[in-house]
C-alpha cells in the first residue's frame, strides 16, 4: 500500500496493489481518497491514512492474504505502528517495511543482500535492519500482526527481487501517482 496527501493535505489517497505470490505479478489493484479527517501527530500518522487505506481495500473483490505495509509495526514508540493497526483492525497478518528508523537503535548491517541486524529498543527487539539489496540503504522490517519476525524479514526479501523496496509498494506507489 501506499498512502499520500493531495491538496495541501486535505485529502488522503490510499493506493493499494495485491501481487500473486511468489511470482509477484500484479493481480489487482485499488484507490481510494477521501477528505483527512485527522490532523498531523507524530507517532499518530496511522489514524491519518487507515481510513483510506480501509476504503481502498473495500474496493478490492477480495482481500490479501498479506498486508506489507510502508511504515512501522512494532518499532513504534507505542508498539502500534499502522502495520499493528492495519492488521488488528482487518484481521489480516501485517509487517511493517519503513525506509526509516522511529526508534530503536542497531549495530552493523552487513553490506551483502539478506543481511540483517536486530533493531533494539532497551533490551527489547522491536525489528530488523535488514538489506535488501547490497550496498544500499537498509529497511526498518517489524511484524505488525499475526506474524513472527523471522517470517516477516523472509517474506520482505521473497518480494525484493529488484530494487530495495518491496514490489507491493513499488506497484501501490506506481498506481498512486498515476505512472
Amino acid at each position: 500500500m501506499d498512502v499520500g496527501f493531495e491538496d495541501q493535505g486535505k485529502t488522503t489517497r490510499a493506493a493499494i496493489a495485491v501481487l500473486e505470490f511468489p511470482s509477484l505479478e500484479l493481480v489487482a489493484q485499488a484507490i481510494a481518497r477521501l477528505p483527512t479527517s485527522f490532523p498531523y501527530v507524530p507517532g499518530l500518522l496511522s489514524f491519518r491514512e487507515i481510513p483510506a487505506v480501509l476504503a481502498a481495500l473495500e474496493k478490492l473483490e477480495s482481500l490479501p492474504d498479506l498486508l506489507l505495509c510502508d511504515g512501522q509495526g512494532l518499532a513504534h514508540p507505542r508498539r502500534f505502528g499502522i502495520a499493528c493497526h492495519l492488521g488488528v483492525l482487518t484481521n489480516i497478518p501485517a509487517i511493517g517495511v519503513a525506509k526509516t528508523r522511529l526508534i530503536g537503535s542497531f549495530g552493523p548491517v552487513p553490506e551483502e543482500k539478506g543481511g540483517w541486524a536486530p533493531l533494539m529498543d532497551k533490551e527489547e527487539q522491536i525489528g530488523a535492519v535488514l538489506r535488501s539489496r547490497t550496498g544500499t540503504k537498509p529497511l526498518f522490517i517489524s511484524a505488525g500482526h499475526r506474524i513472527g519476525l523471522e517470517s516477516a524479514i523472509h517474506y520482505v526479501m521473497a518480494c525484493t527481487p529488484k530494487y530495495r523496496l518491496p514490489e507491493t509498494t513499488r506497484q501501490a506507489h506506481r498506481l498512486a501517482s498515476g505512472l
